[in-house]
């Protein structure tokens, strides 16, 4: 045993009162820790592949769902945009309702989180399928949309809720579920740019030719007719079909993956504990959490701020920057660039720490955004500060899933009694981080109405290009900031985790003993 090893060892058990121990058991005679749980690297690739679906779909969803409504189901604008918005909102409510229901399940031989991965999988393919699906019947398309929307949202939700949590039950090693946080981050990246490549090469055909506004009516550009002679509505329809075919199909294989190479594990001192809380209770427990609520309160603004130049990043190359054939290269940069990029930050949070990462990480996106709000229409310098938006993005996909398990740990140790309240921790975040989408959409929406957007046109006028320019650059900027400010009341720094993890270590071991009651786990916890 390495000395540092044994130090730590002696340190924790000299904390346990003998009162504690078994009668007749001393520190001394403590069995030996058991070796750190190391994962193999399938099983982190394992378990990284099954955060592929949701960004694949919602990659997918988010770019395209709204060209499709109007342009190929011919859906009007107005019942659009309630498809969407409730759609949006109602898979916001879905997160802490599965996590309820989630709390309240029963561990199985499979464990209690993979039962709802694995049935939810075939439920949420065929609605997804539905969706791009134009019905023959012309009245009553919007409900049909609005349900196929609502019911693949609450699905998907079952799968990504559990599948979140479950970083908490593949290892007991922090620095394992970093790692594999990493990875699932890389692969999460990777689903983005392939649903955006999937999508946007089999239905790019499916482009809406502009409008010309001249005196108040539009017409169609003179390409319009070119578009519609090779392809017709028909073909449009079926290219969307296969598209969704095929991102099913990777929805499914990245499922039986994670099945079969991931295994749930329950902790040594869960096992002895009654069943697990009301959820209710466990909400106001998790609530009142402190290092919770300012980690998802800092994480609300900057997640807000991406959300702004995500939602507007299309609008903004194509109207502000000019480069409407471009959109698509631009976001593969961006999205390449974060999947290169996530290796390094996680190698920069184990060295430097979580919150210099937060700091570095986030900040390196403002001096870029002010490049693009004072820089003139350039493409190249457009491609560098994309590449550089890619490494910042990197950081916000990765820093909140690697720092939610160290709050869960401190919550562990202050609440040793409390159990089941992971899937809260986790589908109360999910929840916020869409209700920061939300607003985006709703602000962006809003701001561009009042600047007198025209649906569809070739050019827009000065105001909503200014308005563009705004929701992309000055106001992620002041997100940024508020965010970064929030996270200076954030306690969890190394040292507290680095005490944590002694703490919880020497709790484990000593539930692996016989004779461990639910008083002494509270009585250890509060000791330690």
């Amino acid at each position: 045993m390495a000395k540092g090893e044994g130090a730590e060892s002696g340190s924790a058990a000299g904390l346990l009162p003998t009162g504690i121990l078994q009668a007749g058991e001393r520190p001394a005679q403590m069995k030996e820790p058991k070796k750190k749980q190391q994962l193999s690297i399938c099983n982190k690739l394992c378990y990284a592949v099954g955060g592929a679906p949701y960004q694949v779909t919602g990659c997918a969803l988010g770019f395209f769902l709204q060209i499709y409504l109007l342009d190929v189901a011919q859906v009007n604008p107005f019942p659009a945009s309630i498809i969407l918005f409730v759609g949006r909102a109602w898979d916001a409510f879905t997160d802490p309702l599965v996590g309820f229901c989630i709390s309240k399940s029963s561990w199985t031989r499979l464990g209690r989180l993979m039962p709802w991965i694995i049935f939810s999988t075939p439920l949420a393919i065929i609605t997804y399928f539905l969706i791009w699906f134009v019905p023959d019947f012309p009245q009553g398309q919007e409900l049909w949309y609005l349900l196929f929307y609502c019911l693949f949202e609450t699905l998907v939700t079952c799968f990504h809720v559990p599948y979140s949590a479950l970083t908490m039950f593949i290892s007991t090693e922090q620095s394992e579920r970093d790692s594999a946080t990493a990875y699932r981050m890389t692969v999460e990246v990777l689903g983005t740019v392939l649903g955006t490549a999937i999508q946007g090469q089999i239905v790019g055909q499916a482009n809406a030719p502009c409008l010309q506004y001249l005196n108040g009516s539009a017409v169609a550009s003179e390409s319009a007719n070119r578009t519609y002679s090779t392809s017709s509505l028909r073909e449009t329809q079926n290219a969307y079909l296969l598209a969704a075919g095929v991102i099913a199909s990777i929805y499914v294989i990245c499922a039986v993956i994670l099945t079969l190479g991931v295994r749930e594990q329950r902790e040594p001192y869960e096992t002895q504990q009654a069943e697990p809380m009301s959820f209710f209770r466990g909400l106001r427990q998790v609530m009142s959490h402190g290092p919770y609520i300012k980690l998802i309160a800092g994480f609300l603004f900057t997640s807000l701020a991406f959300m702004l130049v995500e939602g507007n990043f299309a609008l903004f190359c194509t109207y502000t920057l000019g480069f409407r054939n471009e959109f698509q290269n631009l976001l593969l940069a961006i999205m390449l660039s974060a999947t290169f990029t996530i290796p390094i930050w996680q190698w920069f949070l184990t060295r430097f720490g979580k919150k210099t990462a937060v700091y570095v990480g986030i900040s390196s996106a403002v001096p870029f955004l002010i490049l693009v709000a004072l820089m003139e229409s350039n493409l190249i310098i457009t491609y560098v500060v994309a590449i550089a938006a890619g490494i910042s993005v990197a950081a916000a996909f990765l820093l909140p899933w690697s720092m939610l398990p160290d709050v869960i740990d401190d919550f562990h140790l202050k609440q040793p009694h409390s159990h089941g309240t992971e899937p809260i921790f986790f589908s109360f975040y999910v929840f916020f981080t869409k209700f920061a989408s939300g607003v985006s959409l709703g602000i962006s929406t809003l701001s561009l109405d009042f600047a007198g957007y025209k649906t569809r046109g070739c050019s827009q006028p000065a105001s909503v290009k200014f308005t563009l320019k705004m929701l992309v650059t000055m106001a992620p900027i002041v997100l940024i900031l508020l965010g970064l400010l929030l996270f200076k009341l954030y306690p969890i720094d190394e040292e507290k985790r680095r005490q944590n993890k002694k703490a919880l270590q020497a709790l484990r071991d000593e539930a692996s003993s016989s004779g461990y009651s639910d008083t002494d786990s509270t009585e250890l916890a509060s000791i330690l």
